[in-house]
């Protein structure tokens, strides 16, 4: 005998369909919690897609069945409300990545070049098992514990201070500990407790959970803290962020003092002397992962002295002193369904394997990125051939290889389209790039959509219970065509004849949240908001490097206008900062000289607040807001450590000499920069001067 959920709704009965809709009302209920509020969707689109349509064919059969918590009456999950925000008196960085032992081998070397340190000197390792858990701050004054957050975009987390404080190896307070004192650490499920927390999950007839990182994060994030203490959560101290002053000089060492105030360390951390001996103790651990009691997905090397850590700094958002060492991707093979394009927000084309089910890593997996059309070619893929797919940690999954062997005689290979799939526009593959695009610019639906995803993630203005799907749909309903729309929201539901809260999947609460989230985000900063754009080239780094080149909004609008001609000191200028080359300048100019783009900011600046970026502490920097130049050999440092002291304390570094210089630092050699200097009547400093200046 069928059972009803696989039974067509034509022939369910009443009492049937009673139970299919109580039984999709929970399934559904539990993946929005998992897509909205986890990050951490368990079921592909299509398979969600198919269990609302299910839902509502069958209310439409049977109207006088619609429940109360049915899902057509919501979008998506709430938006977990009474955190409050946290700002990092640090930012919680996130590492870089090593797959291979070459690539470890290049982080040594880059640190001995950073430095400029000798062959045959010594770089102690601190490596550490990398936890697969979510990572939180907690916040010691005077020994006693006053904050907890969770690492949130990096700049900015959420307090959570009530549900760490149910965490048994976390200490209430420390003794001996300084007066300000900041652990930095992973929060995690062991093995145990993920099994204990699914068999409830089962019992109440629940949802369980797809792996210990999302349990651990819903566990993590419960407004009732006495639901947070019963899932058995641990944690492991690795670091550190604000503090008043340090109990060692090297990372080993504090993390022994991290000990005696009672935190737990990793056991199995190890210093290492070479690169053998970190390679060893990867093999060590990836071959005994299998035993640990908790998930951990690779090793983490750090650089021991804490003055060199300070010397290396960081590169963008990631320390330049330390690297994870992500242990072999798990492989498993599958079909190719079919192969279709997806749209990004510049317009590129990227193909898509649409894929046979396949758990990777405790992740089922239904799509894989094909990167474009020369990957395609070079490895043969064709639909419905058999292939190996791989998925490294936050990687998304990606074909590596087609199983020959296992290749049906109709497979047939894929022919990237001329045209647009979602506008119908001309599609085309530039000279000497491997990607296609979309030409049809802002008129292309999927373009305008991708956009304003970007503009709201949270990297960029992270703008609460604005997901893909309420974008889409505000897209789609014509309420939001463009950034600034997102702001005039409120005042335009105000007069609708008919209300979003009176839209499915809304109502007061909900909508009330949304506003207030919106208006939240007035005020931005300067480097948030140029990311934001979506302009070409223009990342999270270059965005902050142009942010803080030109310290404010009005600046920064000066230097694009009067850079337009692409010729003359403000185009020169911009081409010498540090980081931005031609490549970036004229994707910027190409971005502001757009007619419609021009409009849609002006239309956007009009409702925000731009905040100058936040730049990092000069307290008793004697180069704070001078412009640098470095010409000639640097014999005591590396060029780009000199560049990054610099900016460090809160100096611009050109490319270039110009009226704009304050300071050049000359090493032996220096040439056409030197003269130009003297010419201008700048001050020429020698690096053991530039050294002296900047010892603090």
């Amino acid at each position: 005998m069928s059972k009803p959920d696989t039974l067509p709704v034509a022939r369910l009965t009443e009492a049937e369909a009673a139970g299919e809709l109580a039984r999709l009302a929970g399934e559904i209920a539990a993946h929005d919690q998992a897509y909205y509020q986890l990050d951490a969707p368990t079921i592909a689109d299509a398979e969600y897609d198919a269990l609302r349509q299910r839902n509502e064919a069958i209310e439409a059969r049977f109207p006088a069945l619609k429940r109360p918590d049915s899902p057509s009456e919501r979008i998506g999950a709430p938006v977990a409300e009474g955190f409050a925000k946290v700002r990092h008196g640090r930012p919680m960085l996130s590492l870089g990545n090593a797959f291979e032992a070459a690539d470890v081998a290049d982080f040594l070397a880059r640190v001995r070049r950073f430095l400029k340190l000798a062959e045959e000197e010594i770089i102690d390792i601190v490596a550490e098992p990398k936890i697969d858990g979510l990572s939180a701050a907690l916040r010691y004054e005077d020994g006693k514990l006053t904050l907890g957050a969770t690492r949130g975009d990096g700049e900015e987390g959420e307090d959570i201070t009530a549900n760490l404080r149910t965490i048994a190896e976390i200490p209430g307070s420390l003794d001996g500990a300084p007066a300000v004192f900041e652990v930095r650490g992973e929060v995690f499920m062991p093995h145990a407790a993920f099994r204990a927390l699914n068999a409830q999950q089962a019992e109440a007839g629940r949802q369980a959970y797809a792996n210990p990182r999302n349990a651990a994060a819903g566990s993590l994030r419960q407004l009732d803290a006495t639901i947070t203490a019963g899932r058995q959560l641990s944690f492991r101290a690795y670091a550190w962020g604000e503090t008043s002053e340090l109990p060692a000089t090297t990372h080993f060492g504090v993390l022994a003092a991290l000990r005696q105030w009672g935190f737990r360390v990793q056991e199995e951390t190890r210093l290492c002397r070479d690169l053998d001996e970190m390679l060893a103790f990867h093999a060590e651990m990836e071959a005994a992962r299998s035993r640990m009691p908790y998930d951990i997905d690779g090793i983490v090397y750090k650089v021991d002295r804490l003055d060199w850590q300070q010397r290396l700094g960081a590169a963008g958002r990631s320390p330049r002193w330390a690297v994870a060492h992500k242990f072999a991707a798990e492989k498993a093979r599958t079909r190719v369904k079919a192969i279709e394009i997806q749209v990004g927000r510049t317009g590129k084309l990227t193909p898509v394997a649409r894929l046979e089910p396949v758990t990777v890593g405790g992740v089922v997996v239904t799509n894989a990125t094909l990167h474009n059309q020369d990957y395609i070619a070079d490895k043969d893929i064709r639909i419905g051939d058999t292939v190996l797919v791989q998925r490294a940690g936050d990687v998304i999954p990606q074909v590596l290889a087609v199983v020959p062997d296992q290749r049906p005689p109709g497979a047939r290979p894929f022919v990237f389209p001329e045209t647009c799939p979602e506008c119908g526009s001309r599609a085309g593959r530039e000279e000497g790039e491997v990607d296609w695009r979309c030409g049809g610019g802002l008129v292309c639906q999927a373009q305008a959509v991708e956009r304003l995803r970007h503009f709201v993630s949270r990297d960029a203005f992270d703008i609460e219970g604005l997901g893909e799907r309420q974008i889409r749909a505000f897209f789609e309903d014509g309420l939001v065509r463009q950034p600034a729309d997102i702001f005039t929201l409120r005042e335009r539901d105000a007069e609708a004849e008919a209300p979003l809260r009176e839209k499915d999947g809304w109502g007061e609460t909900s909508v009330a949240n949304l506003f207030a989230a919106i208006e939240q985000r007035r005020r931005i900063g300067l480097d948030r908001l140029i990311l934001a754009l979506g302009i070409r080239h223009v990342g999270q780094g270059n965005a902050r490097l142009l942010a803080r080149t030109y310290g404010t909004l009005k600046n920064f609008l000066a230097a694009i206008e009067q850079s337009a001609p692409r010729e003359g000191e403000a185009w020169q200028e911009l081409l010498d900062i540090d980081g931005i080359g031609e490549a970036v300048a004229g994707a910027l100019l190409d971005f502001f000289g757009e007619a419609h783009n021009a409009q849609a900011w002006r239309d956007l600046l009009a409702q925000l607040d731009v905040q100058p970026v936040a730049m990092p502490s000069v307290a008793g920097s004697a180069v704070a807001g001078k412009t640098l130049v470095f010409t000639g050999t640097l014999e005591q440092t590396t060029r780009q450590e000199a560049k990054a002291r610099a900016e460090a304390l809160g100096a611009k570094v050109s490319g270039s000499v110009s009226r704009k210089t304050d300071l050049v630092v000359a090493g032996p050699g220096a040439g056409s920069k030197l003269r130009k200097a003297e010419e201008l009547n700048i001050e020429v400093i020698s690096e053991d001067e530039w050294l002296a200046l900047i010892a603090v």
